[in-house]
């Protein structure tokens, strides 16, 4: 008796073939990239107030005195148009670490930091002139961002998106195929804010011109890669 499982099996293979080969999807993948330019309508500006004193309760004392004074000048400086809030304190001994010698305690140092964030950029060089006058003689520096960056976010993604589907069209068009769909579009990450950051000298003396502060702009960039089926 002669078997015919054999021949089945050699008949069922040249179909499993082609069915195979009918399923593969081919792809073209292309990325693009976008970025928006706007102007900042929110600066923060870290303020700090340093004191030094031989005993570290003198240094805390001092440091309280002045800093609740730059505390209430920022207030009265923003009017009610931003935030006024401390971010770091700290009391660390000093040494004098002379060659040959051991370290030796020359005192105490009290630090505080407070950010004040105001919405109104009109107001932020009165505020590091009204906390400087008070008392504050660490200025670390400023930075500009947006209230609400849902809008440039969306049209950033919006035109990284349009350019990698251009690429990706140009790049089909190039090998002879054309884009029928498109399978699937990513992000490398959520778009990025580069925000501006301003330097302001460390220590600052109350009697001084008023400080000019530029806000200048920030740009929102975003990358968007596709994958697009093509035949």
């Amino acid at each position: 008796m002669i078997s015919r499982a054999p021949l089945c099996l050699l008949l069922l293979l040249p179909c499993s073939i082609v069915a195979q080969e009918a399923s593969t999807v081919r792809t073209v993948r292309a990325s693009g990239e976008a970025t928006v330019t706007v102007k900042p309508d929110r600066a923060q500006i870290s303020i700090g107030v340093v004191t030094d004193a031989p005993k570290a309760e003198a240094a805390a004392a001092q440091n309280a005195s002045q800093t609740s004074a730059v505390l209430n000048a920022a207030k009265g400086a923003i009017a009610g148009h931003g935030e006024v809030k401390t971010t770091g304190y700290s009391i660390s001994p000093q040494y004098d670490y002379s060659a040959g010698h051991a370290p030796r305690l020359t005192g105490y140092q009290a630090r505080n930091t407070v950010l004040v964030t105001v919405d109104d950029l009109e107001l932020t060089g009165k505020v590091i002139d009204a906390a400087t006058g008070a008392g504050a003689n660490n200025i670390e520096g400023i930075s500009f961002s947006l209230r609400d960056d849902s809008t440039v976010r969306a049209q950033a993604l919006a035109e990284a998106a349009k350019k990698a589907r251009a690429n990706g069209d140009a790049i089909a068009q190039a090998l002879g195929l054309r884009v029928t769909g498109v399978l699937r579009a990513d992000t490398e990450q959520a778009p990025i804010i580069r925000p501006m950051q301003a330097a302001v000298a460390g220590m600052l003396k109350a009697e001084r011109a008023p400080t000019p502060i530029e806000p200048g702009t920030l740009d929102i960039h975003a990358t968007v890669i596709v994958s697009l089926q093509v035949q």
